[in-house]
């Protein structure tokens, strides 16, 4: 049975026991292996906190440029590059794509319809309201060059590629570019670079990290700067897009993954116990079970220690679950409805005897998945809404990734003099009281008629 840490709810301190696993993977927290702090002391020759390694990557390649940037692929990625192999050379989409199995293909080409359809069912459609004398409008209308991270370090994530660029595609964003570290699962990746093939991304940067963030908000010799950052990375990566927030827009802090399941005495613990693993296998990754059936709690963990000995990943998973996976046994459903929405989960895994009627009192989640024979896994991969979500309890206010992201809104307003005269006075009045008298004069200046200027001498 494997040991899954077990927090009673009723108990004093079970709430703060929950905050720290929580914060150790939030942006705030220090998840770093033993191996980056080693490194780190190699690269910075001190100990440095994620925050002040991230500050100095970022400002170093927002002063040296395209320099810093191949500085760092050698000193963190050990990638030895030039200016000129940063960028992908168009052969290798082609060549990638003759030589990865067809059923690889035809699963990307599936998925990308379900994400396309998914996307523009969704999309943000302009809105058009008022009559002759008034015209109110929101536009929307797409950015113009899109920089998407797909990580690579400790595993290949087409997938990734695939729910951000199908995104971009459908809001109509007319230049995407990729970054992936410059490693075997990065973009030097076969089935990644067949993937952009297929999509029609020519436009893939050898580099990862806070310095590629950096390389994409401020541009670099070789490297256009781009308008929206987006996608997942680990918290290197999120730091540096928290850094560059408002340089460039981006779409979340998105930092290591996480899961819920919210399960009753209904659930099939080999499932429960499987959604678990699914996302421990990812190291870090946090795995909470929340239930107020006690035996099912007993029931996962022996679930977990069979079901470890059959994964290829079973160190990465065992290690992620004694770090950050849990049992959190609650009184009843509402407690734990409550429970979760504190927790705001990026991923909810319902197994109830009514998964509609759970989830109708859920108000925190990036992904909510209904019933048994829905796992986390048909959302990282094929069902259509994209896997990169809100974490570290952001979905309290954050969106998941859409085409939606990659529309920048515009309002547009119309009025004529007689709609203008049927609201000067609301306007005096709040401009009086702000003391913005220059704005009632540009009213006046209209209900009077204007002056008009007459060319002098």
């Amino acid at each position: 049975m494997f040991p899954l840490r077990i927090i009673d709810a009723s108990h004093s301190g079970a709430a703060e026991e929950i905050k720290r696993l929580r914060d150790v993977l939030s942006p705030r927290g220090d998840v770093v292996s033993p191996q980056g702090k080693k490194k780190t002391l190699e690269v910075f020759g001190e100990a440095l906190s994620p925050n002040q390694v991230v500050e100095r990557i970022v400002e170093d390649v927002r002063v040296r440029g395209v320099e810093a940037l191949l500085e760092y692929n050698r000193k963190l990625d050990r990638a030895d590059l030039t200016k000129e192999s940063l960028r992908t050379p168009l052969e290798d989409f082609a060549a990638a794509h003759r030589q990865v199995e067809p059923k690889f293909l035809e699963a990307v080409r599936t998925i990308r319809g379900n994400i396309e359809r998914y996307q523009r069912a969704i999309l943000a459609k302009d809105v058009r309201i008022g009559d002759s004398d008034e015209d109110l409008r929101v536009v929307y209308k797409p950015i113009r060059r899109a920089g998407v991270c797909v990580p690579g370090g400790g595993a290949a994530y087409p997938s990734t590629l695939l729910m951000a660029v199908v995104a971009a595609q459908v809001a109509g964003v007319e230049e995407i570019a990729v970054m992936a570290p410059p490693t075997p699962l990065g973009a030097y990746n076969q089935h990644l670079l067949a993937a952009c093939h297929e999509l029609g991304v020519r436009e893939v940067y050898r580099m990862g990290g806070a310095q590629g963030v950096a390389a994409f908000a401020f541009g670099v010799d070789g490297i256009p700067p781009v308008d929206i950052i987006v996608g997942p990375g680990n918290l290197f990566v999120t730091l540096a897009k928290q850094r560059v927030a408002g340089i460039v827009g981006i779409d979340m802090l998105a930092g290591p993954t996480e899961v819920v399941v919210l399960a009753d005495s209904t659930a099939n613990p080999a499932w429960v116990a499987a959604d678990l693993l699914a996302q421990a296998e990812h190291n870090p990754g946090a795995s909470i079970l929340i239930t107020w059936h006690q035996p099912l709690v007993d029931q996962v963990r022996a679930e977990i220690g069979r079901q470890l000995a059959t994964l290829e990943r079973s160190d990465e998973a065992r290690q992620s679950l004694e770090a950050y996976g849990c049992a959190i046994v609650v009184a009843d459903e509402e407690a734990g409805r409550k429970l979760s929405n504190e927790i705001a989960p990026e991923h909810l895994q319902i197994s109830t005897a009514d998964p509609e009627a759970t989830f109708a009192g859920i108000t925190n989640a990036g992904a909510v998945f209904l019933g048994g024979h829905t796992p986390v896994a048909v959302g990282d991969y094929v069902a259509g809404p994209s896997h990169t979500l809100p974490t570290a309890g952001a979905a309290r206010f954050a969106s998941p990734l859409s085409a939606n992201t990659f529309l920048k809104a515009t309002s547009v307003i119309g009025y004529s003099k007689k709609q203008l005269e049927r609201t000067a006075d609301a306007l005096r009045t709040i401009a009086a009281v702000e003391g913005l008298t220059a704005h009632s004069a540009s009213v006046e200046a209209r209900l009077r008629g204007g002056c008009r200027v007459e060319s002098g001498e």
